[in-house]
């Protein structure tokens, strides 16, 4: 069986067959080039699959099925994307229109709970009946898998973690609350906790390994002072763990699933994010004292687990 997974972001497209392990054996890029109407796009998305599935060496009657992940509220029933601030769309017809183009069903799922769902088949949750992903990156994006299938809510804007609130009157968020969970444990945040701290730290060593300039500071940056032994940056690194722990104690405490899976490049760290974190969800979840904990683990597809969730998205509900 061969299936076909579309990730759709803001900036680009990515696309891929994949066979019954879980590899990708052909793929297909392109440039979302926002602001642009929204067939222009369903162009590009369908000449990204026709060029995965020429590079995979088969021909569009060898994919069995073909599932598409968005940001945005999505409606799977009927394959409308209800809203996507970023791509500009509000209740398009996505699934109808790819079909069109594609000459086959195409499944919808947000980007994230496709992502969740990859990991679940092919990564660092594979064999869990239950699982929540976490992405660290602009934002904190989140997908739940509850008994082996995605949950998105009654109205298909479910799972949206990053949007709950660990710091009343905290800082304002895009959604508009204020002290999202997102607004202190993104990528995004961090580069700002960074930046903060090399401001009234002059003499800090994330300067030097910044270049000299905030314009430099990236997600590492605070992590490459730690392992310099610079005070500043392993206060920045101490305070960003305990938000990101903040949040992943929520998790459990509310869905006590199998794993809690963290992605984004952020990730990586694993010595000094997860091991420390670790420590801390140890310490201060309630279930502390139950025979089965939930394992917290990163994230294993990195950037094809979107590609890879979404090519079997007809697995969902089944």
């Amino acid at each position: 069986m061969y299936n076909l997974g579309i990730d759709l972001g803001g900036t680009g497209i990515k696309t891929g067959v994949v066979d019954d392990n879980y590899n990708i054996i052909g793929r297909g890029v392109a440039d979302t080039k926002m602001p642009r109407p929204a067939d222009e796009i369903m162009d590009d998305i369908a000449a990204a699959c026709f060029d995965a599935i020429k590079d995979a060496g088969l021909t569009m009657d060898d994919i069995d099925n073909i599932g598409i992940g968005t940001p945005g509220t999505v409606n799977a029933k009927t394959g409308v994307l209800e809203f996507a601030g970023n791509l500009g769309m509000h209740n398009y017809p996505m699934g109808e229109a790819l079909e069109k183009r594609l000459g086959k069903k195409v499944i919808l799922e947000n980007d994230a709970n496709a992502a969740a769902f990859g990991e679940l088949f092919g990564g660092a949750a594979k064999g869990a009946k239950s699982a929540v992903c976490v992405t660290l990156g602009t934002g904190v994006g989140s997908g739940i898998i509850l008994d082996g299938n995605i949950f998105c809510g009654s109205n298909f804007a479910g799972g949206e973690i990053g949007h709950t609130v660990i710091v009343v009157d905290g800082l304002p968020c895009n959604c508009g609350r204020c002290g999202c969970w997102e607004k202190y444990a993104s990528a995004t945040a961090l580069i700002a906790q960074t930046k903060e701290a090399m401001e009234n730290n002059p003499e800090s060593k994330m300067w030097e390994i910044a270049g000299g300039s905030l314009d430099n500071v990236n997600g590492k940056t605070a992590f490459d002072a730690l392992r310099a032994d610079d005070e500043s940056g392993k206060a920045v690194v101490e305070k960003y763990v305990k938000y990101v722990a903040c949040g992943v104690i929520n998790i459990i405490n509310t869905f006590q699933p199998d794993i809690v899976c963290i992605g984004g490049g952020i990730s990586k760290e694993r010595d000094t994010l997860l091991e420390p974190m670790r420590q801390i969800v140890e310490r201060e979840r309630f279930s502390k004292y139950s025979v089965k904990q939930t394992e917290l683990v990163a994230a294993e597809l990195g950037n094809d687990a979107g590609i890879i969730g979404a090519a079997y998205l007809f697995r969902n509900g089944n």
